[in-house]
């Protein structure tokens, strides 16, 4: 008996050593987000398209709030950031890194672990997730709120990140140069604060795996909507379904304050359950909506007989 849990112990110690690595492999994040069924990329991440990034660009922070709590997601958004560029709006893939505060032991594990797994040897073992960006991620870091000796990147590595991705980034930590980062045109921050101080005693225990980012679990390839209201992180495979349906709320709300704005019906019947003249009035409306949208006619139909709301 004394043997057989021996043996045990044995195998399952064995698996979790092999197991453990500081970047995720891709049959690890395909596990992680096994609800998505569309394209991904190399690293094993869901890959929404960037269509559907240029259209969540143009939701709001409640629309998306709304439709996640909807689908029982009431955990999505942060708040209260420092941004380096308040007014902007910036959505991507997200690229996640854990960092931890710095043990010996546990410092030389993880850069052994990292030079087996082909990571870079020169410059600090902070570059290791902005190595693997690409176009349109965003690189999110869990750097347990660290300000002081916690700024995870400074105007060098912040260039790096935008000529990889385009896009910048998130950090529960601080950065360095924000007068720098500034003046760098595409590139915006959403971070706990900033420091002069150079990153000292952190660690990146893992990439592209779960990570904590205030009050949400944030997983490798959700989508995150950024903006000077909140950060709210989207799991990739509700994306169409979210874009879509805030994409038609926000037509209902422009619609309603025009009707309100007009004097045309009582305030009840245009805020409330659509009554059949509403509905035709919303009908010639959409004929006529000046805008780009990607809401078809057929589209509006099917949300006017699903809602209900007549």
């Amino acid at each position: 008996m004394k043997t057989r849990i021996f043996l045990t112990a044995f195998v399952l110690s064995s698996f979790f050593v092999k197991a453990q690595h500081v970047g995720s492999t891709p049959e690890y994040v395909k596990m992680l987000t096994s609800k998505w069924e569309g394209e991904r990329s190399a690293d094993g991440r869901p890959k929404v398209s960037d269509g559907l990034l240029e259209r969540l660009q143009n939701c709001t922070l409640e629309q998306i709030w709304g439709y996640l709590g909807n689908k029982g997601f009431r955990n999505q958004v942060e708040k209260n950031w420092v941004i380096l560029k308040p007014g902007e709006t910036m959505v991507g893939r997200v690229v996640t890194a854990q960092f931890m505060p710095m043990r010996p032991d546990l410092d030389t594990f993880v850069r052994v672990q990292g030079k087996a797994e082909g990571r870079s040897q020169h410059g600090g073992i902070n570059i290791w997730p902005i190595d693997i960006l690409t176009k349109n991620d965003i690189y999110v870091a869990d750097g347990f709120g660290k300000i002081k000796d916690g700024t995870l990147i400074g105007s060098s590595l912040g260039n790096a990140i935008y000529g990889k991705t385009g896009k910048g980034v998130i950090f529960y930590g601080s950065i360095r140069d924000m007068q720098e980062l500034k003046e760098t045109k595409g590139f915006n921050a959403w971070i706990k604060g900033s420091d002069p101080s150079y990153i000292k005693d952190m660690t990146p225990t893992s990439i592209n795996a779960p990570i904590r980012v205030g009050d949400v679990s944030v997983l490798p390839g959700d989508v995150v909507f950024a903006n000077e209201y909140g950060v709210v992180f989207i799991p990739a495979y509700l994306m169409e379904g979210l874009v879509t349906a805030s994409e038609m709320t926000g037509l209902r709300d422009e619609f309603e304050r025009a009707m309100l704005q007009s004097g045309k019906y009582p305030s009840g019947e245009v805020h409330g359950d659509w009554a059949e003249n509403i509905k035709e009035e919303f009908r010639a409306w959409f004929k006529k909506y000046p805008k780009k949208t990607a809401i078809t006619s057929k589209e509006v139909e099917a949300y006017l007989k699903k809602e209900g709301r007549n």
